[in-house]
């Protein structure tokens, strides 16, 4: 609750003017029935149409208020929900995006895009009802309970017997009803895990012509889902009627009783045209009030689904003096490094990571597919802490360092290369905001991207589709090499960036980066031979440990790690070499 209470400070005044002005119009509403009850009794039985006039006025009067009070209610409640909605949305979001990798992982992708989008809508709509109808119809009730039992209470006993009957029906509802929308809500979340997975994968599924199997996939999360909205809203489909049966039971009731003491001549005409009036009044409170309590238990459901993400903690926090800058270039130590994914039941996948990289050195990391490598270089931004051991930068911890300023010294070429929707110009200057044309273009050159760019409808202009889906896998990893590149940072981490490309384009973008990349340190991550044999130092990596560590041919000569790598891609003797 106290993730909420931001919202209640804030919006806490419009929702008291909201529920002033509701009861402004639940009172006004309330009075009709009274003054209909004194035209009738004073007006019409006695023929004086003064008395009908003087009343009717007031009744129009009367209305009127209402009518301002409800439009007022209307504007404000729609202005409040509205930037609540967004307010919350945004904040989770903005939460989404602080959580450390680490935190990200413990929830599925597709339930986070459901909490940011159906389950704020769900709490929401809530907010707004509770502002319109939710607060309305409990003062309506108990409104028209006490105006009912002042004009006469002996009528009132039929209210006294059905009121509590309707509250036991509404708690019964609720302890049904929650775990039920929870459920829903769970089956919405692998609804749209299905989507995502079918729709990100799109190309696999039609080129293995899965498209049935997909489709049968689909329609038993669907009708899994289906079913439990069915259970869920038969729950609710019988609570609303029975209350309604209750309360036209009353009102028959009062009809009948009220007919009996009017022939005895103990209560007034105008009397039981109020009463059933008020009886109404109720009878649409507790309807309202059951829609309320759906609602409720949907929003409940929700609201808990978003403070769970609210309520994450980060464990990747930034030290109590964190070190602003760096003054000196990004060289890297790492010293007895091991790390644990969570959820992997401790199992290491780094074991006592021990190596250095200094200023304008090129570090080349190669190994078996699951040996640890990407793993590595996650460290370094701080993607996720280490077990233990520590990451040094310029000689610093980088758990002391200011997380933001870390990451600005840093630029990363991902294994899987991301694009998003927009102009060519603007995902590379992903790497450097305020770049120029010119340096866009430079940093282009330098990745081979420049020739193909240029071909382009519209250049730099031309719009890339949702994850780059118009782009062709070598030209995905050039676009996001020139946007590291654009950055000119102090430490260039290049995850097998290069495997889509040909080994000529190759060899052009290591020669390019040789020369831009002076003073600057870089760790180059590859599956190939040819693209790390020229690095100065090359960390070979079986099982989350180094294993090897030096040049291409001393490597060949004492690691054997190294020499079945060089075999497989080869195809010639390492002996031949040995001996040369």
């Amino acid at each position: 609750m106290q993730h909420m209470m931001k919202y209640v400070r804030k919006y806490g005044l419009l929702f008291t003017v909201s529920v002033l002005l509701v009861s402004v119009e639940a009172l006004a509403d309330l009075l009709q029935p009274t003054m209909m009850s004194h035209i009738v009794d004073e007006g019409v039985a006695s023929k004086q149409m003064d008395k009908v006039l003087h009343f009717g006025g007031w009744m129009l009067l009367i209305t009127l208020g209402g009518a301002l009070a409800a439009s007022g209610r209307n504007i404000v409640s729609s202005i409040v929900s509205q930037r609540f909605g967004a307010e919350l949305r945004q904040d989770l979001y903005e939460k989404i995006q602080g959580l450390s990798f680490e935190s990200v992982d413990r929830f599925d992708r597709a339930s986070l895009v459901t909490r940011l989008t159906n389950d704020v809508t769900q709490v929401q709509n809530f907010v707004n009802g509770m502002m319109r109808i939710f607060v309305k119809a409990p003062m309506l009730c108990i409104g028209g309970f006490i105006m009912a039992f002042r004009l006469n209470p002996y009528l009132s006993i039929v209210l006294m017997c059905a009121i509590p009957l309707v509250g036991l029906m509404i708690v019964l509802n609720m302890r049904v009803g929650l775990p039920l929308f929870v459920k829903v809500q769970n089956a919405l979340d692998r609804l749209n895990g299905v989507m995502r997975e079918y729709l990100s994968g799109v190309r696999v599924v039609k080129a293995f012509n899965r498209f049935d199997l997909e489709v049968d996939k689909f329609n038993g999360i669907n009708k899994q889902y289906e079913a439990r909205s069915i259970s869920a809203q038969r729950v609710m489909a019988v609570f609303s009627p029975t209350v309604t049966l209750t309360m036209n039971i009353g009102i028959v009731a009062v009809i009948w009783l009220g007919g009996i003491r009017v022939d005895n001549g103990h209560t007034q005409v105008g009397h039981i045209i109020a009463f059933v009036n008020y009886m109404t009044q109720i009878l649409f409170s507790l309807t309202t009030m059951t829609m309320i309590f759906n609602m409720f238990v949907r929003a409940k459901a929700s609201g808990g689904r978003i403070i769970q993400v609210l309520a994450e903690t980060n464990p990747m926090t930034d030290f109590k003096k964190p070190v602003k800058v760096l003054k000196e270039k990004g060289s890297i130590e790492f010293d007895k490094v091991s790390f644990s994914y969570e959820g992997l039941g401790g199992e290491p996948v780094l074991k006592s990571v021990s190596f250095s990289c200094q200023p304008g050195e090129t570090v080349a990391i190669i190994g078996s597919t699951g040996s640890g490598k990407s793993t590595l270089v996650n460290l370094i931004p701080r993607f996720y802490d280490v077990t233990s051991g520590s990451i040094k930068i310029s000689g610093i911890d980088v758990r002391e360092l200011d997380m933001h300023e870390l990451r600005e010294k840093i630029a990363i070429v991902p294994q899987k290369s991301i694009l998003f929707t927009g102009p060519v110009i603007d995902n590379i200057r992903i790497g450097k905001q305020d770049a120029t044309l010119d340096e866009v273009v430079e940093a282009a050159r330098m990745a081979s991207a420049h020739a193909f760019i240029s071909e382009l409808p519209e250049q730099y202009d031309t719009m890339i589709g949702q994850g780059g889906v118009n782009f062709s896998g070598g030209q995905k990893q050039r676009v996001s090499i020139a946007r590291a590149l654009v950055r000119k940072p102090d430490i260039l981490i290049l995850d097998d960036s290069t495997s889509a490309l040909d080994s000529a384009t190759e060899a052009n973008i290591k020669q390019a980066i040789s020369q831009f990349a002076i003073g600057v340190t870089t760790l180059l991550i590859a599956q190939r031979i040819s693209s790390v044999k020229d690095a100065g130092t090359i960390i070979v990596m079986d099982d989350g440990e180094i294993v090897g560590m030096g040049s291409h041919d001393s490597l060949l000569q004492e690691c054997q790690v190294y020499q079945e790598i060089y075999r497989s891609q080869i195809g010639k003797e390492v002996d031949s070499h040995a001996s040369a």
